[in-house]
């Protein structure tokens, strides 16, 4: 990526900041609901249920991994978003990892989290 210099031509300072607060915001969000996730997760006590029969046994174990899967896709989302403002720090916010080209500026608004162009990402997603 030597010479390509960042993408803040393509971003005034006011835009950076604004998607900067958007992503402070849904981390703060995320943190929360990791934590309810957690506490859902931990108070589900191993005693509870004795004497269920198999379709409540379950549903409760269906319940707890949703819970699980759930605390796992918002700490995801959070480590996406913590990354794409380390990015934004450094100058690189909206510079493609793997070709180094620009990221569309609409693709950022939409998902401001991308690290990958439109090209990159459709052929990422075919191997």
């Amino acid at each position: 990526m030597a010479g390509i210099s960042p993408v803040t031509t393509d971003w005034s300072q006011k835009e950076l900041t604004a998607v900067r607060e958007r992503l402070v915001r849904e981390i703060e969000e995320l943190r929360r609901d990791i934590i309810r996730a957690e506490l859902e997760i931990a108070s589900g006590d191993s005693s509870e249920g004795a004497g269920d029969d198999q379709a409540d046994a379950g549903a409760k174990t269906y319940e707890r991994e949703h819970e699980i899967s759930l605390a796992l896709n918002a700490r995801d989302m959070l480590a996406q978003n913590e990354r794409a403002i380390a990015r934004i720090d450094t100058g690189t916010y909206g510079i493609c990892e793997s070709c180094g080209k620009p990221i569309g500026k609409e693709r950022l608004q939409a998902f401001p989290r991308a690290t990958l162009c439109v090209s990159c990402k459709q052929r990422e997603e075919r191997r």
